[in-house]
């Protein structure tokens, strides 16, 4: 079958390209192997919350209701991408795992699990959390630790009794390890000093203070942009700061080396805990884009602002595309828009 042009992620980021595309007409078509719509945000831990308000996480042309500088939870985004795709009858084909993508000619071929598709247009929208990252030498710890990524943590209940050691220093580590610090004895290992950032300010959400200084618009490629990005992310809130003065969490140092059942750190500081939580991001891999002319040695994508030097080939949702938002709901319609606009001309 064939299509004018496939999005291949039906996540947040391939539904704001779903938009953009049904509005120009084209044939096109959404591949996911999730189960359903907002699958990814429904598999969360359980308490997980945005740090961003609902007035900054909607997509394009529907308004994510509910009090505008409050924090939606994981299950309410998740609803709300389900409602995005039947409000725009976008066309989402479930349970479809691409096995590869070739280009011959001016076309794409597109191999997946239920079936072949051709197109002269492809929009990769698989996001920034696909393989889960996770240091080797973990390997080496006994078999009576229980590890876990924090895409797999939902609840306190999937640990064994005794001591955890999350490890890790962004949100979702942060957010893990204040939950679990309020019954059981709590680690967090992060390789350098926490960066706090209040979640509001003046009883405003302190995006909408970003928004009105520039900050959300700010350009991957500006000074302030790279700055912002050699930086991170700082954690937002003062849960964890809160839980650390308190003893609620002890911090520590960068985790070096695990052996039996010993963790080790940077410091040399040696602990021993009854569970691990690897809040240690992921990695991005395209194994099945089989397309000369789009990675770097390093596996680096080569693009600008989402589209590849190979022709009718684009990217989306990925992190500092264009901007601080590029991978969050905030900012992804922004991007596909430009990249919609690409295609036109």
């Amino acid at each position: 079958m064939r299509y004018e042009t496939i999005v291949i992620g039906a996540g947040q980021a391939g539904l704001a390209m779903g938009y953009y595309l049904k509005q120009s007409g084209g044939s096109f078509l959404l591949i996911d192997k999730g189960q359903q719509v907002g699958q990814v945000w429904k598999d969360r831990y359980d308490s997980l919350k945005l740090f961003t308000p609902r007035m900054y996480s909607s997509l394009p042309g529907l308004l994510l209701e509910g009090e505008q500088h409050g924090f939606p939870t994981k299950d309410e985004i998740a609803n709300y991408l389900k409602r995005y795709a039947e409000k725009f009858a976008l066309p989402v084909a479930l349970n479809s795992e691409v096995l590869s993508v070739t280009k011959h000619g001016e076309s794409f071929c597109v191999e997946t699990t239920i079936g072949m598709f051709y197109t002269s247009n492809i929009v990769v929208a698989t996001g920034p959390f696909q393989t889960k990252r996770i240091p080797a030498f973990s390997g080496s710890l006994s078999e009576n630790i229980l590890q876990i990524h924090s895409s797999e943590y939902r609840n306190p209940n999937q640990l064994k009794k005794g001591k955890v050691l999350v490890v890790g220093g962004g949100n979702s580590g942060a957010q893990i390890a204040v939950e679990l610090s309020e019954e059981r004895e709590t680690y967090l290992a992060i390789s350098k000093k926490p960066n706090y950032f209040p979640l509001t300010v003046g009883e405003k959400s302190v995006f909408w203070w970003f928004d009105k200084l520039g900050i959300l618009k700010v350009r991957n490629t500006s000074i302030i942009g790279e700055l912002m990005q050699k930086k991170g992310d700082p954690i937002f809130g003062s849960e964890l700061k809160n839980a650390i003065k308190n003893f609620g969490v002890t911090l520590l140092g960068k985790v070096v080396n695990c052996k039996d059942d010993q963790i080790i750190f940077e410091d040399a500081t040696i602990l021993e805990v009854n569970n691990i939580i690897w809040a240690t991001g992921f990695k991005q891999e395209y194994e099945w884009l089989k397309v000369d002319g789009v990675f770097e040695k390093r596996k680096k994508i080569i693009h600008n602002r989402g589209i590849s030097p190979v022709k009718g080939l684009f990217f989306l949702g990925l992190p500092w595309q264009s901007r601080r938002g590029s991978s969050l709901l905030q900012g992804v319609g922004y991007d596909a828009k430009y990249i919609i606009e690409h295609m036109k001309r």
